[in-house]
């Protein structure tokens, strides 16, 4: 069985490290360098870092931080924010991500989707979907959750897996930072309705709360900030009970 990952997210704002409550009061959360040594230390399977402010201002993704980050980590590294073109993957990738993000820019111009896979490899094409429950539905944003857009999340997932998209990042705006637990209708239902990992995204709190992420759904990865960030559950702690809770994961 293929086993589960935990995944540490890293939401970076003017070169630090933040965390909000659904995508708005934004707090500092510390370096970012320090605490991805410290998760890998720990034993997280991934890291994601985003820019969570590149594509309102308009600009790149931070690349000296991307590159500091990466020559003190050993472990798979996704970075966001800021990604418009081929050419600004092939700058992070050159900087030392492994994967690369992209969330507004998929939905502005979906052939990007295609290309960033063809030239790269659909392993290294990561979509994220900032998804709110609103008015009976579940509906994709953009720009850090600013922009709302007509596109329905399950239709959306599927379109870009046609794409050439290799794993969705898939993030609940409504259970973001709540500690309240994820979104396990969405999550289900668009795990179920696409054949690449997604991970899930949004309202981790409490330990429980990934075991029923991995139990209730077919996500293969489940990604949280400020539980980790100040830890509140150390993630060694996190993977010795998933492990007596009988769920695959690396030790």
């Amino acid at each position: 069985m293929l086993k589960k990952r935990i995944i540490p997210c890293l939401d970076i704002k003017d070169g630090r490290t933040v965390k909000g409550v659904n995508f708005i009061d934004i707090r500092d959360a510390g370096d970012p360098i320090e605490l991805a040594k410290t998760y890998v230390a720990h034993g997280a399977d991934e890291l994601v870092f985003l820019d969570i402010t590149a594509t309102v201002e308009y600009r790149k993704t931070w690349i000296d931080l991307v590159n500091k980050i990466a020559r003190e980590i050993n472990i798979p590294f996704t970075v966001g924010g800021g990604i418009n073109s081929v050419e600004d993957v092939r700058a992070l990738l050159k900087a030392g991500a492994d994967k690369v993000s992209i969330n507004s820019a998929a939905v502005n111009q979906p052939h990007l989707i295609c290309d960033i896979s063809k030239e790269f490899g659909s392993q290294c094409t990561v979509v994220a979907i900032d998804t709110k429950f609103e008015s009976g539905e579940w509906r994709v944003f953009t720009h850090g959750g600013r922009t709302p857009t007509a596109l329905k999340t399950v239709e959306w997932a599927q379109e870009i897996e046609k794409l050439g998209a290799g794993e969705i990042l898939l993030t609940s705006m409504n259970n973001d930072g709540t500690k309240n637990g994820f979104a396990l209708d969405i999550t289900h239902t668009v795990s179920k309705a696409v054949n690449v990992p997604v991970i899930a995204s949004g309202g981790a709190g409490k330990k429980e709360d990934f075991k029923n992420v991995f139990e209730q759904t077919t996500a293969t990865a489940a990604l949280a900030a400020s539980i980790f960030h100040f830890n509140e559950i150390p993630i060694t702690e996190l993977k010795t009970y998933l492990t007596k809770q009988q769920i695959p994961i690396r030790i």
